[in-house]
């Protein structure tokens, strides 16, 4: 914790006055951005999956439900990510206010219309809750992941097998009728467990983290996890932060401390460890795609189906930084 002061007290501020982030389209960079991504994946990988979390509101050029569409971003990716729709936004367990959902809703619809997944995942541990999640997702045509702990830990034990659970081969997003969401293996000793339980399951899709104990699983790891415990072929899509980075990835090096490279910015203060990036600039992208040790062709290396990238609406904290 003390060394994250520090390093605040040496960012803090640097963005305030940067006078080139007057320049910036905040919004549309952030599409471009999700743009290269799934052109470079698509090139290596006609096949391989893009889903945005959150961010939705990119969908349209406009900060409103009405704007025009944005049919360039929303022609490169496949499916959104979208948290707390129904329970999680001011609280865990507890029903996230009606016009947010409402609000947020309307943009899904735009995204779904389009011919594109909605992936959902709400933040609440009463079975009636988290049935009640399942049941508002359905009625609107949405693919819903009821988690217990935020931190995304565990398999939840209710229900005791996936909504719609199914033996389909499951080759595209759209195939797939539920999803596990499962990105923080601190509850599992070793590799072999976590594979084990994954492996166990019968999800359509696991949305998983590409490392375990800061090793990058191998292509033979993800053969064991391919199949349904039922038999049936499911998909893999790995979680990838492009508008933070995570100071335990393997990017990440110990002379940022005094030496900070010019794409990171401030910290957050809610998830230690975790600092905002100038996603706009060309050396954070290329930290995210582009040689063998970019984190994205270590995804396609390995044989993962698809890429979760987390903290698209990234762009929110400069537009607010900015007003």
């Amino acid at each position: 914790m003390k060394k994250l002061i520090v390093f605040a007290l040496l960012l803090v501020g640097c963005d305030k006055i940067d006078p080139d982030l007057k320049n910036v389209n905040f919004r549309e960079e952030m599409r471009t951005f999700v743009g290269e991504i799934s052109n470079y994946a698509k090139s290596k990988d006609s096949e391989f999956i893009i889903i945005p979390q959150n961010g939705v509101k990119l969908a349209t050029l406009e900060n409103h439900p009405d704007g025009q569409v944005a049919t360039l971003y929303l022609d490169k990716i496949d499916a959104v990510g979208q948290e707390d729709l129904l329970f999680g936004y001011d609280q865990d367990n507890q029903k996230s206010p009606v016009i947010f959902t409402s609000h947020t809703s309307s943009y899904l619809d735009i995204v779904k219309d389009h011919g594109k997944a909605i992936l959902v995942t709400d933040y609440c541990s009463d079975p009636s809750k988290m049935d009640d999640s399942y049941t508002y997702s359905n009625q609107k045509e949405y693919i819903s992941f009821a988690a217990p702990y935020r931190e995304l830990n565990v398999i939840p034990g209710y229900p005791p097998a996936p909504r719609d659970s199914n033996t389909r081969d499951i080759l595209t997003i759209n195939d797939a009728s539920n999803f596990l969401y499962l990105i923080n293996p601190e509850n599992y000793s070793s590799k072999e467990e976590l594979i084990f339980a994954l492996a166990a399951t019968n999800y359509d899709v696991i949305i998983m983290d590409a490392f375990f104990d800061n090793q990058l699983l191998l292509a033979g790891d993800l053969e064991s996890i391919k199949y349904k415990y039922n038999g049936g072929t499911r998909l893999l899509i790995s979680y990838m932060s492009i508008g933070e980075a995570e100071n335990y990835r393997y990017y990440w090096k110990s002379s940022y401390k005094v030496d900070p490279p010019e794409w990171l910015s401030d910290p957050n203060p809610d998830w230690p460890g975790n600092y905002k990036v100038k996603y706009w600039m060309g050396s954070w992208k290329s930290v995210i795609y582009g040689d063998n040790n970019a984190y994205l062709d270590m995804l396609l290396e390995v044989g993962f189906d698809g890429a979760y990238l987390d903290i698209v609406d990234g762009y929110l904290y400069y537009e607010n930084l900015m007003h």
